[in-house]
Order: structure tokens, then sequence, then C-alpha cells
């Protein structure tokens, strides 16, 4: 089957001839027909598989079609997603889909200038992709109106309808006319997500091009078991080549459940000489594109994340992910590994799992239906952790602080093994993840306790977060 056999038009077949794309892949096959149809959809595939272009390319057919004028402060086509970096994709496919069709492509995402969203907007918008709490805080500000929208994409739906962002979504679609084409796609979508996405489709029609959860199938799954405490030490040798599974290593994702513990990791690399940076929701917008931009083009090697990166985002050439610590929600494994073995390629999984995480290990393995290859610890791992230097703990006992190290130049992934540094203390702060990172915080993690200048009592802590959740993606 081709492009022109789905009945795309000639500019968007002209648009995909640029892109040098030939053959849809199965969820496009499948869902460009019933979208170009005006039908409602419900799209599950793999990551990895196509579903931006699946919703993009059929859409901008119909708003073709329609042949309506753009919409004063409003736009024709809204696509939600959950991260900026995911939202930044999508508009540029996009933009590449759409180059000989004349439609306006926007993107307004948080971490940027709200003033010059303002002005972009101003005059309206064919496509708008955006994430949920930059959108609200336009229409707040009566910068925006959603009366204009004939179509609405949900992206990484099962994240859009967690609780993270469930507030914030509704305000929207509380805002968008009834008369509407709703699309959702994702690749993981559990039975309690699902019945509640039914409440923003009418009579849809559903496309499945994998079994619900199945972790993509050329990734080489492994785990190895090691106290946490320890972790930073394995880590150091995999990323120095020393490992099962490491010796051909290009672009690396790491994966921590906390911010505070990305930055961390990212800090005792580099004491290794490993060079790496960190990608979370406290970095600002243009932290985060020059992180992205580094990692891509493999000046730096080595990327260390929170589940921010888990969704949507497309790096070509990651061949391993390795999951520093496991994720309490067992879906988010399955968008983690698919970071890699993208377009065709293979990669490898490595997860490192202590005693505390067994139970998320098991919930993994059944959502999956995969049993990870159990892998040793190197032959000498016990004497690098041996003679690894002894940090007495300051302050409360049982919490260690990281010693003065010496400086060393980074060196190229699996370069020569630096120095040896082992253990590290325990990370005791509280993880964020579950929540996801675009809901309201809980107070730092770890803080200590801080003595009240005013004593009188009085004034707590003075308002509240937007609940709807995805403004620190958005």
């Amino acid at each position: 089957m081709t492009f022109e056999e789905l009945g795309l038009s000639q500019p968007v077949l002209q648009a995909l001839d640029e892109q040098n794309y030939t053959t849809p892949t199965p969820i496009q096959a499948q869902a460009i027909p019933l979208v170009r149809k005006g039908r409602d959809l419900f799209g599950i595939a793999q990551t990895g598989t196509g579903k931006t272009a699946a919703f993009m390319l059929p859409s901008i057919d119909n708003l073709r079609d329609a042949d309506k004028q753009t919409p004063f402060k409003s736009c024709r086509m809204l696509v939600l997603a959950p991260t900026r970096e995911l939202a930044g994709q999508i508009a540029k496919s996009a933009l590449d889909y759409g180059g000989f069709t004349g439609l306006r492509v926007q993107c307004i995402v948080g971490g940027t200038s709200v003033g010059k969203d303002r002005n972009k907007l101003h005059r309206g918008t064919d496509i708008l992709v955006a994430t949920p709490g930059r959108l609200l805080d336009l229409i707040d500000q009566k910068a925006f109106r959603l009366d204009g929208v004939e179509i609405l994409v949900l992206d990484e739906a099962d994240q859009m309808l967690d609780l993270g962002f469930i507030h914030a979504l509704k305000k929207i679609v509380a805002l968008l006319p009834a008369k509407r084409q709703t699309l959702l796609f994702s690749a993981t979508m559990p039975q309690s997500i699902r019945d509640l996405a039914g409440r923003y489709l009418h009579e849809p029609e559903h496309v499945s091009v994998a079994p619900q959860s199945t972790t993509a199938e050329r990734v080489e799954q492994f785990v190895t078991r090691v106290n946490q405490d320890e972790k930073q030490a394995l880590l150091n040798i995999m990323l120095q080549g020393r490992y099962h599974q490491c010796e051909n290593m290009d672009r690396v994702l790491v994966f921590t459940r906390t911010k505070h513990g990305a930055d961390r990791v990212v800090k005792k690399l580099a004491q290794e000489g490993i060079e790496a940076n960190a990608i979370h929701g406290n970095k600002s917008q243009p932290q985060r594109e020059r992180a992205l931009s580094l990692f891509r083009s493999g000046k730096v090697p080595v990327l260390v994340a929170t589940d921010i990166a888990a969704r949507g985002i497309d790096i070509p050439g990651v061949s391993h992910v390795i999951n520093y610590e496991l994720p309490n929600v067992s879906e988010q494994y399955v968008h983690r590994i698919g970071r890699t073995a993208r377009a065709g390629a293979d990669g490898i999984a490595l997860t490192l799992c202590s005693d505390d995480e067994r139970a998320y290990l098991r919930d993994i393995q059944k959502l999956t239906g995969v049993t990870l290859e159990r892998l040793p610890l190197p032959d000498d791992f016990r004497a690098v952790i041996e003679n690894a230097p002894i940090v007495k703990p300051k302050g409360n006992p049982g919490q260690a602080q990281q010693g003065r190290s010496k400086k060393v130049q980074p060196r190229p992934l699996g370069g020569k093994p630096g120095q040896r540094q082992g253990g590290g203390r325990k990370d005791g702060s509280r993880g964020d993840a579950g929540r996801g990172e675009g809901a309201p915080r809980q107070g730092k993690p770890g803080g200590g306790n801080r003595r009240r200048r005013n004593r009188s009592g009085g004034g707590g802590q003075g308002g509240s977060r937007r609940s709807g959740g995805g403004q620190s993606h958005g």
C-alpha cells in the first residue's frame, strides 16, 4: 500500500516525497482513511510507529477540504501534548507535512515569553500545538479562544487523561465546540483511562496495531540486581563500556525517578570524567532545548532524564536506555525503552533494580508479558566498591555528604576508565514520579527545617498552582 492509495492530496504527497516517506506504517494505513472520513478515533500503537503522521496527514487534508478562514484569536485544529519537547516535535511534523498547503502552524509551550505567544496567535492559526498550562494562561488573559476548533487531538492520551492533567483538560474541553472531531493516540492505554477517554469521543473507531502495553520487539531487555547505594558505581562501569551489552554504546538515555536524582547522577558522572546533561521539569526551556540538541548531535553522548523524556521524544541513534531507577508507574517503562530501537533499528534496555524496587519490576513484567534477562554484577565490582574512598557522614545520621573530588577532563563515552568512585549516599528524597511532573508540587524533597522569622503564626502558604497540571511542562 502507498500513501497515494490512502487518498491523500497531492500537496501532502509532495511533502511526504520530500521527507522520503514512501510506505505507510500499519497505524497510518488503518487510521488515515478513518480520520479522512471525519470519524472520532482511538488509536493505540507502539512508540516509533508513526502515530503523529497517522493523525496529522489526514487532518491537514480535512482542513484544506473544509476551506474555512483562519479564526481570529483561535485555531481550527488543536493538538495537546503533555511535554514541551513533544509539542515541538509535533509542530515540526505539521510544518513538514503541510508545507505545500498554505496552512499556518504555531506551537506554544511553557518556559517561553507569554507576550510573544499572544502576538503570534493574535490573528489566529490553522494548527496549534500546545501544552495545557500555557494554553490556559492565554485563555485566562482573553488572548485566545477555542470556539473555532474543528479537530481536537490528544497525543500521549493516557498521560493527558491522568490525574496530573485531567483538571486542565476538563477546562479546555468545556470551551470547545460540541461539534468537532476528536482523535486520541497513545502507546499504552490502561482500562481505567480508556473508560475516562470515552467521555470525550462520539461513536469512535478503534485502531490497535499491537497488543496492549507491548514493548518494542526490537529492544533487548536486561535487569541487574544491585544495592541502591551502589547503583552509581555500576552506572559508571556501564558508561565506560566495561559491562555486558555496553561495548558498543552510542547515545545513552539514563532515566531517574526524580529531578534531583537526575542532577545528582550528572554531577557524579562528571567526577568520573563522563560528560552528561540533565533534562527535567526544573530546567528552563532554553536549557532543555540545548541539552536535547547536544544529545541529538552526539556532542554529549549521555542524557539523564526524568520521565519527561519518556514520551514521544524521537532521537535517532539512541543505542541504550538505562533505567537507573525503575518507574513506579509500570506503563512508563514501556515509553522509556521505546526511546531506543527507533525507525527500524535495534536497541538495548538495561535496568538497575534494588531490593526496594522488586515490586515495580514484578508489575512491569506482568504488564509487558516479558521476563527481563538477569545479568550478573561485574567480576571486579566488589573490589571497585571496597576501594572507593570512604566519606564520613555529616549532619543527620545515615546521610553521607559527597566529598570533594579532583576534577578530570571529560572523555568520550566508552573511553578508558578514569577515577573509580563507588557508592555515594542513598537517595532519600521523595520521588515525584507517578503524579507526573506537571502535577502540583508538594514541597522540596529532602529540605531541612528553616527557622521562621515571624513566630506569630498567621499566614500559611499563599496560593497554589493551577490544579490543571502540566505546567512544569507547559
